[in-house]
């Protein structure tokens, strides 16, 4: 009995120990998780938001910045960087296989805009709602640029 137990933890070391790390490319590679919130109620101040949360892996481990913003989203209505968030430095050692892990960021309400030229974050009768969309991309220490990933259209409600 203590022989096979013996000889079957000696087979799942050696079947974990041959067991080979993901490869991942240098370049960051994003995906879309989710996000928690698909209508917002306009405004000029942060009074409603919805959490966006993506993976992301990279080969060579070179995320974060103590000093440097690394997330960018774009509002896709105008092309606009509106959001730039900062990823915490990550210490390369130990990450020669890569590394992956989620991010969730916060984006705040925005204003509505109007094809009519009216002014922004006003309400709006003739345009009760707004859609938008944003796209996220990410930047390593290297300045090697993720894929973008595109947010499910929001609604904002134009009151």
């Amino acid at each position: 009995m203590i022989r096979s137990t013996f000889i079957l933890t000696s087979l799942i070391i050696l079947y974990l120990g041959c067991i080979t790390p993901p490869e991942y490319p240098n370049e960051p590679v994003i995906e879309l998780i989710g996000i928690t919130n698909d209508t917002m109620l306009q405004s000029q101040f942060n009074s409603d938001s919805t959490l966006i949360v993506f993976s992301f892996t990279d080969g060579d481990g070179d995320l974060g910045s103590d000093d440097s913003l690394n997330i960018f989203v774009k509002d896709l209505r105008d092309n606009f960087i509106s959001d730039r968030f900062r990823i915490p430095f990550v210490d390369e050692a130990g990450a020669n296989n890569g590394i992956s892990g989620e991010i969730t960021i916060t984006l705040y309400t925005t204003c509505c805009t109007f094809p009519n030229g009216a002014p922004p974050c006003q309400p709006s009768e003739e345009f009760p709602t707004n859609q938008l969309q944003y796209e996220i991309y990410i930047k390593d220490r290297a300045g090697n640029q993720s894929n973008s990933i595109t947010t499910p259209p929001i609604i904002l409600e134009c009151k």
